[in-house]
């Protein structure tokens, strides 16, 4: 038996179909090949069309399917993973009203702040343990506002995992995770945040029906069957968004575990087991997938805009585009911890959340022209990197979190032996690699739920582990001294 993951991000569709008796992956493919448009009629705002997602979807299903021989009436449960935060609006006949208003998207920026002065920070935060942000809800206000045409016209909100689950299914509906991540989910009492959608004059009629986040959510109707090529009435048993279903890809389900990324942007995930939130809004909180109410867990969020997009620009700035990174890992591998005194802040990719939104550009400080080479620069942008992620961990520890391990996949980054050893030194933390992605995550969550795994142990039976990075007693004080010196150039600038 068989189940199929799917990962709707905003650059391509993934498939993975996981071999349920091994746990191992079966095969996976994505499209489109090249990244999925954007649009942006105007700065700041991000659009997509739900039915690119669809389409492309599509063609990774045909992809993985063909490229095995596993019989499709194996395929047993069918998972999704999402982009987060964004907005989809449907009317009666489920049609899509206007392009969904994705999560890398500004526009809601100023009416999120308005109501989180009107309705008073503390009663947000301790009722959403948010603030409405930039969030779904917020976004949808500004539909009301902006396009009252349209607003009159909808049917339900939703996600964009929830779009998917409605076009296999032909049903609208969403999942208590989905609300808390749309900032519609009322922690005191479990249930609808009532006092935001009132806030927002926005009726909880549009809200979908709310199913599980592991469980029957609905069947592959028979339109689905026939565009995907799959048999009807396959179960869809699991959705998250990218960023918790990347966390229980990689067994991060319990307090003190935390997940990791560093692609464009980086993001550190950790799990807390009480109700927590940050009063400066620096880091999100968010039901993790396991959450209940009587078994809480919660998901704190922090991102970090300039990760990978830091590393990829010093690449670019020393002409080394055409070289690999494995290559240029080396050069600056020769280079001495601390990259002989240059410090990097690698905040160059705007407001950073984590940074009280101040948006304070990248830096190089101490450059030596007689002193430092190409290998310098390399290691202190991949220093600072490590060094931000551990100013995010020291958040996350006023929140009463003591994280004991950091998984992530082996990718971007965290391919990176400089980077992994930075940031193991500095937070003091073992780091474990993983060979794992979205899609995987959808497809072992998919089999959790229509209860092929019954615990945490079968489920990740397959999960290889690749690598542990343990910091080393010897070398700490060296690390511990490249941090303090990189958080007293960051001060300056707070």
């Amino acid at each position: 038996m068989y189940s199929l993951g799917f990962d709707i991000g905003s650059s391509s569709i993934k498939a993975a179909l996981l071999n349920l008796e091994t746990g191992k992956l079966e095969a996976s493919a994505f499209s489109p090949k090249t990244e999925m448009p954007i649009t942006a009629t105007k700065p700041g705002w991000a659009e997509q069309d739900p039915n690119m997602w669809w389409d492309n979807l599509k063609l990774a299903t045909a992809e993985v399917l063909s490229s095995t021989n596993v019989k499709r009436d194996q395929i047993v449960a069918i998972g999704i993973s999402y982009q987060m935060h964004g907005l989809v609006i449907v009317d009666k006949k489920n049609q899509v009203l206007r392009p969904s208003i994705i999560w890398c998207d500004s526009r809601a920026v100023e009416i999120g702040q308005k109501a989180f002065s009107s309705i008073g920070s503390e009663k947000c935060l301790s009722s959403l343990l948010n603030s409405p942000g930039n969030f779904t809800a917020s976004k949808l206000r500004w539909v009301k506002e902006k396009e009252p045409q349209i607003y009159e016209k909808i049917h339900k909100f939703m996600l964009p995992g929830d779009y998917i689950a409605l076009r296999l299914t032909g049903e609208p509906a969403t999942t208590l995770s989905g609300l808390s991540e749309g900032i519609l989910l009322d922690f005191k009492t479990n249930s609808l945040a009532t006092l935001l959608l009132e806030h927002y004059g926005i009726s909880s009629d549009l809200v979908p029906p709310i199913v599980p986040t592991f469980g029957d959510q609905g069947k592959l109707n028979r339109i689905a069957s026939q565009e995907l090529g799959l048999p009807e009435g396959i179960p869809i048993t699991y959705r998250a968004g990218d960023q918790p279903n990347n966390a229980l890809s990689l067994n991060v389900m319990e307090p003190g575990e935390i997940a990791a990324t560093a692609g464009t942007s980086g993001v550190v995930y950790g799990v807390s087991g009480t109700l927590k939130y940050d009063p400066p809004s620096r880091v999100n909180s968010f039901a993790h997938v396991n959450h209940t109410a009587k078994m809480t867990r919660i998901g704190i969020l922090l991102c970090i805009n300039g990760t990978g997009s830091s590393n990829s620009w010093i690449r670019r700035v020393i002409g080394q585009q055409s070289v690999e990174y494995a290559r240029l890992n080396e050069l600056a591998s020769q280079v001495p911890v601390g990259s002989n005194g240059i410090i990097c802040l690698p905040f160059g990719n705007g407001a950073e959340r984590m940074l009280e939104n101040h948006d304070i550009g990248a830096h190089l400080h101490n450059l030596q022209f007689n002193i430092h080479s190409q290998g310098h620069l390399l290691r202190a942008v991949q220093e600072g990197v490590a060094c931000a992620f551990n100013y995010g961990i020291e958040i996350m520890h006023t929140m009463e979190m003591k994280p004991t391990v950091i998984r992530a996949g082996l990718a971007n980054l965290f391919l990176s032996p400089i980077f992994c050893d930075t940031l193991a030194h500095v937070a003091g933390i073992t780091i474990e690699l993983y060979n794992t992605d979205g899609a995987q995550g959808a497809a072992r969550g998919a089999a959790f739920g229509a209860k092929h795994y019954t615990d945490r142990t079968e489920m990740f039976k397959g999960l290889e582990r690749l690598k542990v990075i343990e910091p080393q007693r010897s070398r700490v004080n060296d690390y511990q001294e490249l941090y303090a010196r990189w958080s007293s150039v960051l001060k300056h600038y707070l």
